[in-house]
């Protein structure tokens, strides 16, 4: 049984890839996305203010998480409530970007993530997976595609917004993810760098199970 981890940026294919993963492995997903977008989903709904980093943090502290396959597809609880699709949505993705930027929402998370992790069996997903949540995990995998083909991806889902818009919203996440203090996105030393670029998520995720099982999955 070994833990494996995927990072990337949005929209890199990293969240479906590692999904696919884990049920072709019969391992447990874990979507740290989902975490920080339900931090900011609570903290919409409590009125708390996404910029005050002690207040965002407490209600990350409070959220009992729990995490299920439905059908295929990841069902993702909040003190017992599926959240799994309001969580979608972009004020809420908003909200988790701005949340996700506080240490102290980090750090109330990562105790759990590093729990969820530390069986094995699991296959877990972010942008700090291998280098802060689970540094030993036997398997990091660094997933990447060109910044102009994540914004045809992310476009595609939403057809009502502009491409350029899309793409210079995706260049500030980037920015964002990669420039913030703490946790901030970055390629483990071991880890096996992957460009989705030109690969179909087939190829992506039938190269990361030949590797898993190299590693003894």
């Amino acid at each position: 049984m070994i833990a494996i981890a995927v990072d990337g940026p949005a929209s890199s294919g990293k969240g479906t890839v590692a999904r696919r993963v884990a049920q072709l492995l019969d391992y447990q997903y874990v979507d740290t996305g989902a975490m920080y977008r339900t931090v900011g989903l609570l903290c919409l709904r409590q009125g708390v203010d996404v910029r005050d980093a002690a207040a965002s943090a407490d209600v990350a502290r409070h959220i009992d998480f729990a995490f299920a396959f439905r059908e295929g597809a990841l069902v993702v609880y909040a003190d017992g409530e599926d959240v799994s699709t309001i969580i979608r949505g972009e004020a809420v993705g908003a909200a988790a970007s701005a949340v996700a930027v506080h240490p102290p929402v980090r750090s109330a998370l990562l105790g759990l993530q590093r729990a969820l992790g530390a069986a094995g069996r699991v296959v877990m997903d972010g942008r700090d997976i291998g280098t802060v949540v689970l540094p030993r995990a036997q398997l990091k995998i660094y997933l990447d595609a060109s910044l102009d083909e994540r914004a045809r991806r992310r476009h595609a889902e939403l057809p009502g917004r502009s491409y350029a818009d899309v793409r210079a919203e995706l260049a500030a996440r980037d920015a964002q993810d990669m420039g913030r203090a703490s946790a901030p996105l970055c390629a483990a030393a071991d880890a096996v760098h992957l460009d989705s670029t030109r690969l179909s998520i087939d190829a992506v995720v039938a190269e990361v199970v030949r590797l898993a099982r190299e590693r003894g999955a």
